[in-house]
C-alpha cells in the first residue's frame, strides 16, 4: 500500500473508540455447539470492526447456519447455486434482510436517537465451509470466524470488492481489524502463491 493513499490514511488514523453495535446471535445449526468461544469471538470481532467504521452504534445479526441454508440464500439472493462462506444483507435493501427469529442472543446495545435502534443489516456465515477454509488454509477456526465476521460487517457499512481498488482497501481494513485482534494476516497464503 502506497503512502498518501485513502486506505494508509485510514489506517493511520488513531484507533478511536466508538460505540459498538449491539449484536444478535442466532444459531441456526446445530453444527456450531462442536466449537466453544464463538460468541465472543463474533463479538469482539465486531467491536473491533466498528471501531475503524465511520459509523457508530446500530444493530446487526449474525446467523451461523450450515451449508444447506446459505446455499438456499445464495440461490435466491446471488442465483449462485452453491454454498459460501459469508452472506451480508445491509439493511440499504430492505428486501434482503432475514426476518428475525426467535433464541437470539443480544450482546450489547446501542440505541440511536430517541431510543430508536438503527439497523445495520444481517450476517450468515456457513458452518461446513469456513470449517473446511480454515482446514484449508491451516488457520485455527476462530481466527477465520473472525475473519469472515469483519469481512460480512464491512459490507453491511458499505465496503465493497467488485473492483480491484475498492477490494484492496477493504482487505486493508480487514487485516489491520485482525492485526488489533492480534490474528495474522488471512491474505498472506493467496499473496504468496499469486
Amino acid at each position: 500500500m502506497k503512502p498518501g493513499t485513502p486506505t494508509a490514511s485510514l489506517l493511520q488514523r488513531s484507533h478511536r473508540p466508538q460505540v459498538a453495535p449491539a449484536l444478535d446471535i442466532i444459531v441456526d445449526s446445530p453444527l456450531w455447539k462442536a466449537q466453544r468461544g464463538v460468541k465472543a469471538v463474533l463479538q469482539r470481532a465486531i467491536c473491533e470492526a466498528a471501531s475503524f467504521a465511520t459509523t457508530s452504534g446500530g444493530e446487526l445479526a449474525i446467523v451461523l447456519t450450515d451449508d444447506s441454508a446459505i446455499r438456499t440464500l445464495n440461490r435466491g439472493w446471488r442465483g449462485k447455486d452453491q454454498p459460501t462462506n459469508v452472506l451480508s444483507f445491509p439493511v440499504n435493501a430492505p428486501s434482503r434482510s432475514l426476518p428475525r427469529k426467535r433464541g437470539r442472543v443480544r450482546v450489547g446495545v446501542a440505541a440511536g436517537p430517541a431510543g430508536r435502534v438503527r439497523l445495520l443489516g444481517d450476517i450468515v456465515i456457513a458452518y461446513e465451509t469456513m470449517a473446511r477454509e480454515a482446514l484449508a488454509e491451516q488457520r485455527p477456526f476462530r481466527h477465520h470466524l473472525a475473519h469472515l465476521a469483519v469481512h460480512g460487517f464491512l459490507h453491511l457499512v458499505g465496503h465493497d470488492h467488485e473492483a480491484d481498488a475498492e477490494a484492496e482497501a477493504m482487505e486493508a481494513l480487514e487485516i489491520a481489524v485482525l492485526s488489533r485482534l492480534e490474528m495474522p494476516n488471512p491474505y498472506v497464503l493467496r499473496d504468496a502463491e499469486g
